[in-house]
């Protein structure tokens, strides 16, 4: 007789180590091409190769989610194949034991891990990339066109003899339209130099327009200002771009960020999205657990390893595609967020148990 608890432990601690082989040889991979792309970006300046190294960490966690459901396939995926090739899986099947009571522990175990993943890893994994983001702007890139605070928007641009800091309370679109405007001016050693302060700004073509205004420039006297043209190089597009990106906000915070957004007028779509991918990224995990049982019985019944796994690296490679295309879809507004972030991992559930019902029972 099978101690069904004592076996429960075997299979989790099988596939927990598996896991977390894959996970780390996986990790050291997209290291190692992280740093290159770094110092490939970096050949033309005087950034330390340390820095690089560094700034590599930083980075790792953000492009190590994006290839969990790899992991989880493969993980299980050789964890059964082990246990069939020592026989000990196909003996627990012969007596009894069912794809879906062997399958309980490493689901248990993955469903674990989406919870830390969200609560623990991500909002760390969101702080390292916000540390990324900083230093690839300082060694890397310029700075930020556009920050968020609680005190409103703040927008970055420039120009020759110019630099210019806008804050607005609101913003409305079509055309994009600050309200209240504040155009703080300053030289280009960034001395203060004065302010133009306007009931709005309304975003043209190649410039701002501001009327009713007023300019208040440092050891002068205040100016009525009817009409007033601020050119600039910023659009739309780029203001949006410049948002804090979504995987820079851990989850606890997003939905306090979605909530900033909508206030001053903002699209959160991005931001919305990235919060329903978390939240069912547990359910795609947990199918790529039933993905692998799929192909561990083709391995035991049917032999030819090397096509079962070459197979399992398609539908990994195709899941995580076609998830991309949907998401990318809805962050375009051409599907609604939560059909985008939850579709494809139900709809690869559903089907993965469908299939394995199918081998198991009939």
């Amino acid at each position: 007789m099978i101690n069904r608890m004592t076996l429960g432990h075997y299979l989790a601690r099988q596939y927990l180590l598996w896991f977390g082989v894959f996970l780390g040889t996986l990790a050291s991979i997209i290291y190692l091409f992280e740093v290159a792309e770094l110092a490939r970006r970096a050949a033309h300046s005087d950034t330390p190769f340390s820095m690089l190294l560094r700034m590599g960490l930083y980075k790792l966690p953000e492009t190590v989610e994006h290839v969990l459901p790899f992991v989880v396939l493969f993980a299980g995926m050789f964890t059964f194949w082990r246990l069939t090739r020592s026989q000990e899986l196909t003996i627990a099947r012969a007596v009894g034991l069912s794809a879906w009571q062997f399958l309980a522990p490493a689901l248990m175990v993955t469903l674990i891990f989406g919870g830390l993943n969200l609560s623990i890893i991500n909002p760390l994994g969101a702080h390292f990339s916000s540390r990324y983001k900083q230093l690839e702007m300082r060694y890397l890139e310029h700075a930020p066109l556009m920050e968020l605070t609680g005190a409103g928007l703040w927008l970055r641009q420039r120009d020759n003899d110019h630099r210019y800091l806008i804050h607005a309370d609101h913003v409305t679109q079509g055309p994009m339209t600050l309200t209240p405007v504040i155009v703080f001016i300053f030289d280009t050693d960034d001395h203060y130099q004065g302010r133009i302060d306007a009931p709005s700004a309304v975003l043209r073509d190649g410039y701002w327009e501001m009327d009713s205004g007023w300019m208040n420039m440092d050891q002068q006297a205040q100016q009525a200002v009817e009409h007033y043209h601020l050119a600039t190089t910023l659009t739309l597009d780029k203001i949006q771009e410049s948002m804090a990106p979504p995987n820079t906000i851990s989850f606890w915070e997003l939905p306090a960020f979605i909530e900033a957004l909508q206030t001053i007028g903002l699209p959160p779509v991005r931001h919305e999205l990235e919060f329903q991918r978390l939240l069912a990224q547990p359910i795609l995990l947990c199918a790529m657990v039933f993905f692998a049982a799929l192909f561990s019985l083709r391995m035991s019944r049917r032999g030819r390893i090397m096509e079962t796994v070459l197979l399992g690296a398609v539908l990994g490679v195709g899941v995580f595609v076609l998830n991309n295309i949907v998401t990318a879809l809805g962050a375009n507004q051409n599907l609604p967020v939560t059909l985008a972030a939850w579709g494809i991992p139900l709809v690869a559930l559903f089907l993965s148990n469908a299939v394995l019902l199918h081998m198991e029972d009939g």
